[in-house]
């Protein structure tokens, strides 16, 4: 239920600051280290399934390098690492991994994992925003 209390310039503030921040990660890193990364805290299955692919060992070839992602594929890493980066800087590693897997009423009570899956990348940070901002 939202609050009708407004929120104080210090939080919107805060807020925008680590949106801008999980934003500047994501686009500094190299997609083998977005897929490393989202492999390793996320696992391969979901990573891949993420990825909106079928064959999770694609995962693993992106975060050596060996291959990249056609863009509809980076994409949806590139969001999910965005996303995953500001949960994490607003609370922890095992709460935004919890965030991306857990149904979100947010979402219709869909997973974020897999809404970014179906291509519904910015309904995922809206909701990932309103996380954060406590609504």
């Amino acid at each position: 239920m939202p609050s009708d209390t407004p929120k104080s310039p210090v939080t919107v503030a805060k807020s925008v600051a680590s949106a801008e921040r999980a934003h500047g990660i994501t686009v500094r890193m190299h997609i083998s280290q977005i897929a490393r990364f989202l492999q390793d805290n996320l696992g391969q299955r979901l990573t891949a399934r993420i990825a909106n692919i079928n064959d999770p060992k694609q995962v693993g070839r992106w975060a050596s390098g060996d291959t990249t992602p056609r863009p509809e594929s980076e994409q949806r890493l590139r969001a999910a690492l965005q996303v995953f980066q500001l949960i994490q800087d607003a609370e922890d590693l095992y709460t935004a991994r919890a965030w991306m897997i857990g149904m979100n009423p947010q979402l219709d009570d869909e997973a974020p994992a897999q809404c970014i899956a179906d291509g519904r990348m910015r309904d995922v940070m809206v909701a990932a925003r309103a996380y954060v901002d406590g609504g």
